[in-house]
């Protein structure tokens, strides 16, 4: 597998601040199209590597990714260096080696080419620089008050919007009917699907996000995927990989709703529903009952009161569940979900 980027790379001094990838062309077969490519970049090629190029060549690849639509761009910043590039990615399987990497793999997932879990991100935190997200660019913090007392006196004083190793993905790039209602609130490296709406209290980290249409007022942690036609309501959250130090990959599956202020530590399957306020981790201990509402066992055989009582990572991944609190007792209780979510139709037409 070849995949090859188009770049734009900011640094200052040394350091490399970030990479934007306008244009990438995904899984390129050594066909013509590949043939063509490296005709035009002759000796510079190498793989894994972020290759700067300019003059002629610059011009070459322009015409390569855009066509005759755009010309070369030239780049003036008081404070960072720009240059323009390439870079050719043949291993998805090991750790990121530099920041260069680390860009264009979050731009892969967030432009749909793969699912999150479908690139390795290992390493990622201790290559991406932290950073300052201001108006007039990524700044190194230790350059902030500088820069600061350069721009205060002016019409565009320095504005800084936060302070993190990852940017907002509006700012690099907004994936096909979507609507994000806080750019705030999505991480470069989120991969959202057709017709998903982040209202602005939801929240998509890196490597995480939604199949197909889905509601998102909740929060979607790192390598977390939501199914289509679920809705991960307000106040509500879903534990990720980098929860705690946990491991555990949480998914949930199409159909799903997880009512306001509620969360999960274990996967859902399809048609499952959480109650509003109930958070079910992976030790809690939950009530099995069937339609009937006679106490079940695991598989579904009625016993006794007492020994229908299962730890809820016993039912992570299974379909069809409705976990409630019963007012009275306290007790967790899980039944068959006779109802199922139905998104508004209107609200995911983008």
């Amino acid at each position: 597998m070849r995949s090859v980027g188009l770049g734009v790379r900011r640094r200052s001094l040394e350091h490399v601040m970030d990479v934007w990838y306008p244009e990438i062309l995904w899984d390129v077969q050594d066909d013509g199209l590949w043939d063509d490519f490296k005709k035009r970049i002759g000796e510079a090629y190498s793989e894994m590597e972020f290759i700067p190029v300019s003059g002629d060549l610059l011009a070459s690849l322009m015409a390569y990714f855009f066509g005759e639509r755009f010309s070369a761009p030239e780049y003036e910043h008081p404070y960072s260096v720009t240059d323009i590039g390439f870079f050719v990615m043949t291993d998805t399987a090991s750790a990121i080696q530099s920041v260069e990497e680390a860009y264009f793999k979050l731009h892969v997932i967030s432009r749909r080419h793969v699912l999150p879990h479908g690139l390795c991100l290992d390493g990622i935190f201790a290559k991406l620089p932290n950073i300052a997200w201001t108006s007039m660019g990524p700044v190194l913090p230790q350059d902030l008050d500088g820069l600061r007392l350069f721009y205060w006196g002016s019409v565009t004083p320095l504005v800084v919007t936060h302070v993190d190793k990852f940017p907002y993905l509006v700012n690099y790039h907004v994936p096909t009917g979507v609507r994000i209602a806080s750019g705030s609130q999505v991480r470069l490296g989120a991969y959202l699907g057709e017709g998903t709406t982040v209202m602005p209290a939801g929240y998509v980290n890196f490597n995480a996000g939604t199949k197909g249409q889905a509601m998102i007022e909740g929060r979607v942690s790192a390598g977390v995927v939501v199914g289509e036609k679920s809705d991960v309501g307000g106040g509500a959250s879903i534990m990720g990989t980098l929860s705690g130090g946990n491991s555990r990959v949480v998914s949930i599956g199409s159909q799903c709703l997880l009512g306001a202020n509620s969360g999960t530590g274990i996967s859902l399957g399809t048609g499952c529903t959480i109650a509003a306020g109930l958070y079910i981790y992976s030790g809690l201990k939950i009530a099995l009952f069937n339609k009937e509402n006679q106490p079940i066992n695991l598989n579904g055989d009625v016993v006794k009161a007492g020994e229908n009582i299962v730890k809820a990572s016993q039912l992570s991944g299974r379909d069809y569940l409705l976990f409630i609190q019963d007012s009275r007792s306290g007790q967790v209780v899980c039944k068959p979900n006779k109802k199922l979510i139905e998104l508004n139709a209107s609200l995911h037409v983008n």
